[in-house]
């Protein structure tokens, strides 16, 4: 009797279950219907019945990234009914803001095609959250999108300067440290009009941004413009390798110790998705650009004006301060402050007469980075030709874009000794003139004898005759003298102008030679847009010299205009040779080394031919 009764209980229970298998259910739910930006939220479809159910693999909606992360399984016993279920969990990270609905998805369970309810999701923008603190989310390769989990962040903090300042730029790209980053191509930046130096990493942190951890990494460098206009700096892009969730597309597999992955253990709450359901990807990293104008120099720039541009300060010492006519004294001159160090030039005397000045030299120690600030110092050495008290003034100028004007900087006197030259070369002939020399025989003065008794014999004449050879008399070679003297002056005269000629001649042919010289280069592809167009206007410039004739016009004082005006070109013609001296002068002040490689065939011949037809 007691096992019939036990045998009928069990036999219900197994009833009762499979009459519950036998009716499965679906139904889903979020962990929260509300959020942020960046904020994650679970979504859980939740079957009931058999166990042979197929759950939605990809939920696809605009604006979320959804990520299959896990399953967990559980069983119930209720008044003696069995029931089973399994819950299969998404993960859901909001990518902007918006109230976003998440569609019905189809279960296919006990044979049954089964459908969940809609769900709806409001996601606002996270609180503090601007748009120089966002993270850039970047454009990824193979349709990933890794939304905040990286970025990208381009930092100039001017947004108005001059042609040829260097502007400091900073560079942050932020990473998810769960994303594991490995860099495939540093960040670059992008855009035209500008140069920019070396990008040098300046280093490593970690930061907490709109409450999510990033490991941000900082690049810094500096830009130049070489024109004027506006323009746009960046996007700064970049390549890396990420882990990023990866998409379920086949049913988990046993673990390797044996166990069932889908037992309550293996819940996703107990691992992290990151890491053993991740893949890695390559992505793109893209920043949003800045917007940067540029003004042009203002005219009448100091003659010691080279484009140095920034805020310096210049010392000068010399050494030694004791020497002899046509020693040498070594003039240094250290510039510090910050700008454009390339563009520093030796500073330029003021007075060279009366010295003899050689090459300088020059050295560069940075103080930062990107070689922004820094001292540069300058060995200059002069030798004096004559008697001198100090050493001559030497100015430093450039643009202080502070204050928006030319600064010309001036060295103070130094006073020096310099002994000998011509004062002792005076003192040596007078003390030579007031000593009679020994080559020199002094006739002695005749003495008139005393009257005797002539006056009694009768009168001479006034002139005597002299029987001596005409050769001997002073009449006869001071008479020869005059037209020796004319031959020798128009020997003179001849000689001078002879050189004169000779002189212009070789002045000529230099010029020449520098001109086919140049004109060769030109002809070449090999010349950087900086060296080509210097080329180019040094040739317009010697072909102007060439042309001026007597005028003998110097070629490093002829502009645009003068050059057109010994040409007589027509109003196009001018328009090209102000756009080439424009061009020129843009490479020259700009300070840059990095801008376009190469220079279109097209603007190539156009200034060819312009060149060529100035005659």
């Amino acid at each position: 009797m007691g096992r019939a009764f036990l045998t009928g209980i069990l036999a219900a229970i197994v009833a009762a279950g499979s009459t519950f298998a036998d009716s499965p259910s679906v139904t889903a739910v979020l962990s929260n219907s509300e959020t942020v930006v960046g904020e994650t939220v679970e979504l859980q479809i939740k079957v009931t019945g058999p166990g042979d159910a197929q759950p939605p693999e990809e939920i696809s909606v605009d604006g979320l990234e959804i990520h299959a992360t896990g399953q967990s399984r559980q069983f119930e016993i209720h008044n003696f009914a069995t029931s089973s279920s399994v819950t299969y969990n998404y993960t859901i990270l909001p990518l902007r803001a918006g109230r976003f609905t998440i569609p019905s998805q189809t279960v296919r369970a006990g044979g049954k095609l089964l459908r969940t309810p809609e769900l709806i999701l409001n996601v606002a923008d996270a609180p503090g959250r601007s748009s120089s603190a966002r993270p850039s989310r970047g454009t990824q390769s193979q349709s990933v999108s890794a939304g905040d989990l990286l970025f990208a962040e381009l930092i100039v903090p001017k947004k108005v300067a001059y042609v040829g300042e260097i502007v400091p730029v900073q560079i942050r790209m932020g990473f998810d440290p769960r994303v594991r980053p490995r860099l495939i191509e540093p960040p670059e930046i992008t855009g035209q009009g500008f140069t920019a130096q070396k990008l040098q990493q300046s280093g490593q942190s970690s930061e907490t941004i709109n409450g999510r951890p990033y490991d941000v990494v900082t690049y810094k460098t500096a830009i130049a413009a070489a024109r004027a206009g506006k323009f746009e700096i960046g996007p700064v892009k970049a390549k890396a390798q990420v882990i990023v969730p990866r998409r379920r597309s086949a049913p988990r597999s046993r673990s390797p110790f044996g166990f069932d992955l889908d037992d309550p253990f293996s819940d996703p709450f107990f691992s992290n998705p990151f890491a053993q359901m991740g893949e890695r990807r390559e992505v793109e990293i893209k920043s949003e650009p800045v917007a940067l104008e540029i003004k042009p120099l203002p005219p009448n720039a100091p003659p010691s004006f080279s484009g140095a541009i920034g805020n310096f300060v210049m010392t000068t010492d010399a050494q030694p301060k004791s020497v002899q006519v046509g020693d040498p004294i070594t003039l240094t001159s250290a510039i510090s402050g910050r700008g454009n160090f390339d563009r520093v030039n030796a500073p330029v005397v003021e007075d060279e007469r009366g010295w003899h000045k050689y090459p300088p030299s020059s050295k560069f120690k940075q103080d930062d980075e990107v070689g922004i600030s820094g001292t540069k110092t300058f060995e200059t050495v002069l030798s004096p030709n004559e008697k001198k008290q100090s050493v001559p003034v030497l100015a430093l100028s450039y643009f202080d874009p502070a204050k928006e004007q030319y600064v010309t900087l001036r060295s103070e006197p130094i006073a020096i000794t310099v002994q000998g030259g011509a004062a002792a070369t005076q003192n040596v002939t007078a003390s030579q003139s007031a000593s009679p020399s020994p080559a020199i025989a002094v006739a002695p003065q005749r003495t008139q004898k005393p009257q005797d008794i002539l006056y009694q014999l009768t009168d001479r004449p006034a002139t005597a005759e002299s029987f001596a050879p005409l050769y001997t008399r002073t009449v006869f070679w001071t008479a020869q003298l005059i037209p020796l003297l004319a031959l020798i002056g128009f020997a003179g005269w001849k000689i001078r102008q002879t050189r004169i000629d000779n002189r212009e001649a070789r002045r000529i042919a230099a010029l020449q030679h520098e001109t086919s010289e140049l004109m060769h280069k030109l002809r070449r592809n090999a010349a950087s847009p900086r060296e080509y167009y210097a080329e180019a206007s040094r040739v317009v410039r010697l072909k102007t010299a060439l042309a001026s004739g007597s005028s003998r016009i110097d070629p490093n004082v002829v502009d645009a205009e003068t050059a057109a005006d010994t040409f007589k070109l027509n109003t196009d013609s001018r328009d090209q040779l102000r756009r080439l001296f424009e061009q020129s002068d843009e490479w020259q002040y700009s300070g840059a080394h990095n801008g376009p490689a190469t220079i279109s065939p097209e603007n190539r011949r156009e200034v060819l031919e312009l060149i060529e037809n100035l005659k």
